[in-house]
């Protein structure tokens, strides 16, 4: 729920306090809201580590601290990239989960309602740990922030201690063995132990170091520990699993304030809920430790099918054929991202000779490992595809597939990586399929898709399941990565956009989301979504992000944090508390 700006100003204004809630988290418009010197207390413990922070937008507007026109034309040029939003204190990568109280517009308002009140710089498990226990103990509302970079606003809260853990950076590799904490039990194989705050491509120039790769995702900027989780699905997946299933081992904070290692031999409940089970929900995590891979040679291509969007029916035909090759292609060893429409543009900045500036049908990236004859492989792989279309719609189809050779993962990934986009107000919806669903005869999927291109012109397919997810075999026997996963060849993934400061927009564009994915949900309501790029008003969300790992999650979210210390939308067991029109966290199951 959106704080009233009108109410926001009026409170501010007046210094207003009102008299304490206990049904609710500590608020600073509250009367129990920790005091000045409370505050001091705990910077000084923190070695001056805690941040009261400035909205980021603040240099647009007068009247706000560091109020600077040049310095205010960078943040607006930067405001777009996710590099921006995730060096940032507070900021995240949309718009609408601050409630957009200070955007890069001086036309706009700006206040730093919509941020946390508070923000410890963490560098150290001592650093988390000090502000675990003074948020529990003061009752104050407790966010995790590493990049911001999350569809369903779990890192930002209004009024909220927040801890940004972006700042841990340690990176050890383990070569031959890593043996447990608190164990003697070694594990053999290479790893690597990735501070809390380590992104995606850090980790990924880190193991080539060493001539190897982690699982990891497609955006360069994502954080490792929330994209882990969260489960964390990759094109190395339909080889090695989720991300989830590859972790050895995680240092934690646990909400009441314990510094613990969670392995297979210590704390194994910990251990199997947080690799799948999602961030800033049983504790704060401090590293992680992965097993590592040989890294691959990839053979990567980008490619696009096209045709001219006034010929329907041959638009209709193409995206049913192309839908249908995806597990095809998938069987043949490639992996990667494929992106559907019945009329778009290319990306912008992106040219292709001989693809007009609107075109229906598909484009993507994909790669495949280790192929002896490297692009002959990738051309192997498609001749088909090209001896259909040219078939079937000779000079009205076209396809072009360009492949090249890279002899690490991490070259790959630097030159393919999904750049993202930051700002703006966008909410997205998932689900898993499996191959069948695709294969042949695909007019459910088709007429799922027809509704999907209602919402938005591109419907997004990654190739990241199959034999690698439905066979991984996780430390400690099992995790709590979605079912949903295992059964699943590709993810599909829808987004929708809407203006900022227009309610009914937004309400008409949630609407709309819901409903034209409905169908997709429809084609296997024993399926599910994936967390981390999911629907944050997901109906029966407990079921789509977690299926029947669900009841014995919420049993370990209850055992290691009675009191709510640590809360989040659809995270496990939000279920007792929502969030007010004033931006207080209080309780709805009717408890104190």
């Amino acid at each position: 729920m959106r704080i009233p700006l009108l109410l926001a100003s009026l409170v501010a204004l007046s210094g207003a306090t009102r008299p304490p809630n206990k049904s609710c988290k500590a608020h600073p418009s509250n009367a129990d809201w920790p005091s000045a010197d409370d505050w001091a207390r705990l910077n000084k413990a923190l070695d001056g580590r805690l941040i009261k922070p400035t909205p980021p937008a603040a240099a647009c507007h007068p009247g706000q601290p560091g109020h600077d026109p040049k310095r205010c034309a960078e943040v607006k040029k930067a405001w777009e990239t996710t590099e921006f939003h995730c060096g940032n204190p507070v900021s995240v990568l949309l718009d609408q989960f601050t409630n957009y109280t200070c955007l890069p517009d001086a036309a706009y308002p700006c206040t730093g309602d919509g941020y946390p009140a508070y923000v410890i710089n963490a560098t150290t498990a001592r650093h988390i740990k000090l502000g675990v226990d003074f948020a529990r103990q003061k009752n104050v509302r407790l966010v995790v922030k590493g990049t911001g970079h999350d569809y369903l606003g779990r890192s930002v809260a209004p009024g909220a201690l927040s801890i940004w853990t972006h700042n841990l950076k340690d990176i050890t590799y383990h070569p031959g063995k890593f043996r447990l904490s608190g164990s003697k039990k070694e594990i053999r194989g290479n790893a690597i132990t990735l501070g809390a705050g380590v992104q995606m491509y850090e980790a990924y120039a880190a193991a080539d170091k060493h001539k190897q790769a982690v699982v990891g995702g497609h955006g360069t900027t994502v954080g490792i520990v929330g994209y882990i989780t969260g489960a964390g699905h990759s094109p190395l997946g339909p080889r090695y699993g989720m991300a989830a299933d590859n972790v050895l081992e995680m240092v934690v904070v646990t909400p009441g304030g314990k510094i613990v290692a969670v392995n297979e031999d210590q704390n194994r409940d910990l251990f199997w809920a947080m690799r799948g089970g999602g961030g800033s929900t049983f504790g704060v995590v401090v590293s992680v430790t992965l097993r590592t891979h040989p890294t691959p040679q990839v053979t990567g291509a980008g490619f696009i099918a096209f045709t001219d969007p006034k010929h329907h029916t041959i638009k209709d035909e193409l995206l049913a054929y192309l839908s249908s090759q995806v597990p095809v292609l998938m069987d043949k060893g490639l992996s990667g991202y494929v992106f559907l429409s019945a009329g778009m543009s290319l990306p912008d900045g992106t040219t292709v000779p001989g693809v007009p500036p609107t075109f229906a049908g598909a484009f993507g990236t994909v790669l495949v490992q280790d192929a002896a004859d490297r692009e002959a492989a990738i051309m192997r792989a498609f001749k088909p595809l090209n001896d259909t279309i040219q078939e079937r719609w000779p000079g009205k189809v076209n396809l072009i597939v360009l492949p090249k050779h890279y002899n690490t993962f991490w070259e790959w990934h630097k030159e393919n990586h999904d750049a993202g986009r930051g700002g703006g107000s966008t909410y997205v919806a998932s689900r898993m399929l499996a191959g069948d669903e695709l294969k042949g005869n695909n007019t459910k999927f088709m007429s799922a898709l027809k509704e999907v291109f209602k919402a938005n012109e591109r419907f997004d397919i990654f190739m990241v399941g199959g034999k690698g997810v439905a066979n991984a075999r996780p430390r400690g026997g099992s995790d709590a990565v979605n079912p949903a996963w295992r059964k699943a060849a590709v993810m599909g993934m829808s987004r929708v956009f809407f203006p900022p400061f227009n309610k009914t927009a937004e309400k008409d564009a949630i609407k709309l989301m819901n409903d034209a994915f409905e169908p997709m949900r429809q084609l296997d309501r024993r399926s599910g979504s994936y967390m981390n790029e999911a629907f944050v008003f997901e109906k029966n969300w407990q079921q789509s992000f977690w299926g029947d790992n669900y009841p014995r999650l919420l049993k370990i979210k209850r055992a290691v944090d009675p009191a709510n210390a640590l809360w989040c939308q659809t995270c496990v067991g939000s279920e007792g508390w929502a969030q007010k029109q004033d931006g207080q966290l209080c309780r709805v199951d009717g408890r104190d």
